[in-house]
This record gives C-alpha cells, structure tokens and sequence, in this order.
C-alpha cells in the first residue's frame, strides 16, 4: 500500500451529502478498491464524512458517467439528489461544456438540463425515466404482477406499501402521521425484507394535499438521510398511480424541497425531478491504496 492525494468535492442536494472525485483523465481509486475507500471516506467523524461517494468517469456511449457508491460501500444504480451535485460538478468545474447532458447510469440513460446563473449551475432538472411497478422489475418477490397498496408482512405485522422503481427500487409507504413513525427502526427491517433480493430504499410519505406531500426516508446502504432524489420520484409515482396525487407536486423532504412532474406515456409513467445542488468545499485527502 501507498499513502496517494486525491482531489475532492464535498457537495449535498438537500442536505443528501456526496464526496465527488473526478475519474476522468486516470482512475485514482483501483476499482478493487471502490467499496472500502469509499466506506472509509464516508465515516463520520473519522474522516471526510458523507452518504456516499460519486465517481465522475468517462462514458462510451453518452457525455459522461455517473457512478455512486453509498456508505456501506455498495454501488447503488441511481441517486437523485447525488445526479444533481454530480451535474453540478461536471459543468462548474469545465468538464462538460453544455446545458443539456445526457448521463449514463447503472439505472439507465438520464437527461439532465441545467440552469446558469453567473456561469454556475443554478438547479437541475433531471428526466428521470421510465419508472416500473412490475415486482419482477424491481426486483420484489410477489406472486403479483405489481405491489401498490398491498400489504406486507413486516416483522410479524401486516404493513401496506407501493413497490416501484425508477431505475433503483423503492417502498413507499402512505400515513397519517410521520411524527410516529420509528424510522430507525423500521427502515432496516423493510430495507433487508426477504421480498426484496437486492434490498430496497424505504419513505414514509404524509399526503398534505394532491399537489403536496411531506416524505421521510431510509436510504438502501446509507440509512436515514435528509433527503432521497428517487424516492421522492417514486412517492410521487406511486400516489399518482394510486390517485392520491397530481402530476404536478412539491416534496417536502427534511433537508429541502424537490418539484416532482409525473408524465405518462405510452408504456408507462415517467418523471421529471427539479431542485439545486451546493458545492460546500474542494479538498485533498491522504489515503492508503
């Protein structure tokens, strides 16, 4: 092993804090090695501290790719909030020179459109795709075709849910009251269900109005975070679908708010995600590799 500096961005979409490292001239971090650097430099308290770890790595097929590790090392397929401060990075920092970017993804292809102001980016507005409430998609274990409303044994307990994903999975559960939800609690259990072979992201969502929600969030290999970019996508699909919720809604998450449009079209639903991103420091580490 070799003491090596690496250049990095410490960047958060609502809070939903990421460690950005750009891998596009050389790879810093040998691919071996990805998890467990990226567990080490995400321990707060202890290092850098952060949900996850984005890597900024050149694409063969679209302008440029996006690679998200969370916390526990594992590689995630999408981040919403992360996509953003990654946009963010590749356009304020001169690696991408346009407005509209076309970004590859473990969960699929997603078009971002930036905003500038003063030659910064502003905000981003990122189509999300295609979303898919088919269980064997997601993927979930169900003897039915799709999971919405229906109810889940949990910890020896009937729980309703919605199932869908939008390139990663998702459990959206509705209530009346988050203030009572035991989120640490539950989160872990729901995440690690035997339904979901590849483990799920889970949001408590509190319906306000149509146009309107307020969402809570355990984040699949991170834990509780402020804010969750796919989740809030997948609330607000799911209530669509349900007919709980406009196309049109405002969420609410504990670190900001998200504008969220549902689009239909002839396979399915899709969505369009809004919201900012904030550079909060460059720096350099010393670590072992």
């Amino acid at each position: 092993m070799s003491l090596k500096e690496i250049k990095f961005s410490k960047m958060h979409g609502l809070g939903n804090d990421y460690i950005v490292i750009d891998e596009t001239e050389e790879e810093l971090i040998p691919e071996d090695k990805k998890p467990e650097v990226t567990a080490e430099l995400c321990r707060r308290g202890f290092s850098i501290g952060a949900d996850g770890v984005i890597f900024v790595t050149p694409s063969a097929s679209e302008d440029i790719w996006f690679r998200i590790f969370n916390s526990d090392g594992s590689e995630a397929e999408m981040c919403g909030n992360g996509i953003r401060c990654f946009s963010k990075f590749v356009y304020d920092k001169g690696i991408i020179n346009k407005e509209n970017i076309d970004v590859e993804t473990l969960g699929g292809t997603k078009k971002v459109e930036l905003t500038i102001e003063d030659g910064k980016v502003a905000s981003s507005k990122v189509n999300m795709g295609n979303a898919t409430f088919k269980t064997s998609e997601i993927p979930m274990t169900s003897d039915k075709e799709e999971f919405l409303d229906d109810e889940l044994i949990v910890d020896g307990n009937p729980l309703k849910m919605s199932a869908v994903s939008v390139g990663n999975p998702h459990a959206v559960i509705f209530t009346d009251n988050l203030d009572d939800v035991p989120l640490n609690e539950m989160g872990p259990i729901i995440e690690a269900h035997e339904a979901f072979p590849q483990k799920i992201n889970v949001h408590f969502v509190k319906i306000l109005s149509k146009n309107e929600i307020d969402m809570i969030t355990w984040e699949r290999g991170a834990g509780v975070t402020f804010a969750c970019g796919t989740g809030a996508t997948s609330c607000v699909l799911a209530g669509f679908k349900l007919g709980k919720l406009d196309n049109d809604v405002m969420v609410h998450l504990p670190g900001g708010d998200l504008k969220i449009n549902v689009y239909e079209n002839s396979e399915t639903l899709g969505a369009f995600m809004e919201g900012d991103a904030v550079l909060v420091f460059d720096g350099i580490i010393k670590i072992n590799i």
